[in-house]
């Protein structure tokens, strides 16, 4: 399939799913997912290049959220640092905010102050999110039963003085520090430390999914250590879904909307193409009960204030 075909199927296939959404969100429930779109900003953003499998690339999936009127997109790359990306999609996509970040894995060299030093100078200074090790973190590969090499973040129950010197750089050049795949109790850590050392802005990476898997005690902890908690919608159409989904909106209630935000984490192939998914989420949680306003502050409001947005 050629590239021009590839984005004019992504194009109409996400306009019908959006068309029918919209329908059935106002003749059923009265919920109207372009609103809840409106403004919105997705933290969590997959697409090509990448070394896997996914449904869109970084420019059509910032042309699609500029659609779907979104305010803003964190592009997201377990193994790669996408500050550079955010700055030339940015040029070809004029009119939605785009940002990168870097995953502190192993092809960045692990935890490493330099690789964070070096996204927060790239062109442009649109690297703003630093996530503590995902799909190496040592959580991620002893929860999976791998057997690969992997990054730690702690020793005997404490921080690694890299760590320590990471955070250093995120508080000073005030980014975002993500707690990637870790476990609670080294989530709970890096918050203190963080908190500590002055850190800003600061997420539970999707709180509630594999392998981090926090309670609500740990999420509560770690909003009143000044994180925002992460909920992430990903596919819809899963078994588990309605589950999660209602998983999800008794935790928030819990919490609280004001130190809750909502991402997609999509853009895997299989599943909804990011914005579109994004506005299913969203729905589900109206659905469940949310006012449009505790919405919108998820969904517009905590992540702008992450991103130092007004």
């Amino acid at each position: 399939m050629t590239t021009r075909l590839a984005a004019l199927t992504i194009t109409v296939v996400a306009g019908l799913w959006f068309a029918a959404a919209t329908t059935t969100g106002q003749g059923i429930t009265g919920i109207d997912p372009v609103r809840l779109l409106d403004g919105a900003i997705d933290v969590h953003v997959h697409s090509y290049p990448d070394d896997r499998p996914r449904s869109i690339d970084a420019i059509e999936v910032a042309k699609l959220a500029h659609e779907r009127k979104l305010r803003a997109i964190v592009l997201k790359n377990h193994y790669d640092s996408t500050a550079g990306l955010a700055y030339v999609v940015r040029k070809v996509v004029p009119g939605i905010e785009v940002f990168g970040g870097v995953a502190l894995n192993l092809t960045v060299g692990g935890i490493n102050p330099a690789a964070v030093e070096h996204m927060a100078a790239v062109s442009g200074g649109f690297g703003r999110i630093v996530w503590m090790p995902t799909f190496d973190a040592e959580n991620q590969v002893r929860t999976s039963k791998e057997s690969r090499p992997f990054v730690s973040v702690t020793r005997n129950g404490e921080l690694l003085p890299a760590v320590r010197d990471v955070i250093a750089v995120v508080a000073k050049r005030d980014l975002v520090l993500a707690t990637g795949h870790s476990a609670p109790p080294e989530a709970l850590l890096i918050l203190r430390e963080a908190k500590q050392q002055g850190v800003q802005r600061m997420i539970v990476t999707h709180a509630m999914n594999t392998p981090v898997s926090m309670s609500v005690a740990e999420m509560q902890e770690a909003a009143q250590l000044g994180a925002y908690i992460e909920f992430v919608g990903g596919s819809l159409t899963a078994p588990d879904a309605g589950t999660r989904m209602n998983r999800y909106a008794d935790a928030i209630r819990q919490i609280g909307p004001e130190f809750c935000i909502l991402s997609s984490d999509l853009g895997q192939q299989g599943n909804a193409l990011p914005p579109d998914g994004f506005g299913e989420f969203l729905v589900s949680l109206r659905r469940r009960g949310f006012t449009s306003q505790e919405v919108d502050r998820m969904a517009k409001q905590n992540p702008a204030r992450l991103l130092g947005l007004p």
